[in-house]
């Protein structure tokens, strides 16, 4: 893909414009909540652009700036709450993939996304956390926290500096100086000291034990901006979240072993990529499946199995088997941890294979 693959476009907020862009096919895959974002800039990121890329061979990834930021409304105010940042994604959903979506909660992007994973269930496939945390307090002391906000108040380019330093300490000086030149681009020393403010406030602890969907927690080893401790701490949090460790020291996924960050989420997703040892992810899945036996599944998650087999959404399984949409919703995340398959999709095609309907 070029530059000139992108097309953005707008969807209306709270009086102001977001900035949002879709490429690629297949079901859609939103990714954002980033504290700094350019829609533009990054995809003239030649490594960016390969990441995002390889992503939309198999899924519509959809990419959003947040208030304020990017090529969004420049006159918007940035979320200041996780509950702010959740309406802010709510309509952006809403306007560009109003069916069920995949989510990339990315750094301070997993808040968010994690957050409306746990309000939207009937909108949420899966869930995939990369560099993540549950508390911005864990990030840094407070000392640590209020001296960073202090740098970026007094002086917003040497604020870049310090923060390009933090998230690519192996990069060359030029590869710095074009971050430290996106950073100031992408938001004003406003907009800028708000949103790392909101990032170390963003507490997610409350509401990732409600996650039901799928979800897969990555995380590299030797993370400079975000320790592994905490990505283990939120994998915990969230029930039979898979956690995958990742070789590697760059923050950002598009940087290191970027392939490793695409495969493994393909993998989770159901798409038929190599993941390990030659063998996708997607057949492993499939072998475990068909030793599971029919057994494992309780009558009524049987029954929900057909009628998703049959193409059925939750609204129409809970009216005729006269169960909430909820209740219907955790039957289909029981199914698929049952039988280990990546989606409902998946968990279709196993029905299908094992002649449940």
């Amino acid at each position: 893909m070029e530059p000139e693959d992108q097309v953005i476009r707008y969807a209306e907020h709270d009086g102001a414009s977001i900035a949002w862009s879709a490429v690629g096919r297949g079901a859609p895959l939103v990714i954002g909540g980033w504290w700094s974002s350019h829609l533009e800039l990054d995809w003239r990121n030649a490594r960016f652009r390969r990441f995002a890329a390889a992503l939309a061979r198999h899924r519509t990834v959809i990419r959003y700036d947040r208030p304020g930021a990017g090529v969004s409304d420049r006159g918007g105010i940035p979320a200041r709450t996780l509950e702010e940042e959740l309406a802010t994604l709510e309509t952006l959903i809403d306007e560009a993939a109003p069916g069920r979506v995949a989510l990339f909660g990315a750094s301070s992007g997993a808040g968010v996304a994690s957050l409306y994973a746990a309000r939207h269930p009937e909108r949420v496939d899966a869930l995939v956390l990369y560099g993540s945390y549950a508390r911005g307090a864990d990030l840094a002391s407070p000392a640590a926290r209020d001296a960073m906000l202090a740098v970026i108040a007094q002086h917003w380019g040497l604020g870049s500096r310090v923060l390009a330093d933090l998230f690519l300490p192996d990069a060359t000086a030029d590869e710095r100086a074009e971050f430290v030149e996106f950073q100031r681009r992408s938001a004003s020393r406003e907009v800028a000291l708000a949103s790392l403010r909101a990032v170390y406030a963003f507490d997610a602890t409350g509401h990732l034990g409600d996650v039901l969907a799928p979800t897969l927690v990555l995380h590299r080893r030797h993370d400079r901006a975000i320790p592994f401790a905490l990505g283990k701490d939120i994998a915990r949090r969230i029930r039979n979240a898979r956690f995958v460790e990742l070789e590697g020291d760059d923050h950002f996924p598009w940087r290191g072993d970027a392939d490793a960050v695409v495969r493994e989420t393909l993998a989770f997703l159901g798409a038929p990529v190599d993941a390990s040892g030659g063998r996708s992810r997607a057949g492993v899945v499939a072998s475990a499946g068909a030793a599971v036996p029919t057994a494992r599944l309780t009558e009524r998650e049987r029954e929900v199995l057909r009628l998703v087999a049959q193409g059925c959404t939750d609204g129409e399984i809970a009216t005729r088997l006269m169960l909430s949409a909820h209740t219907v919703h955790r039957h289909v995340a029981n199914i698929r941890l049952k039988l280990d398959v990546p989606s409902r999709t998946a968990a279709a095609a196993w029905a299908l294979r094992h002649e449940v309907i």
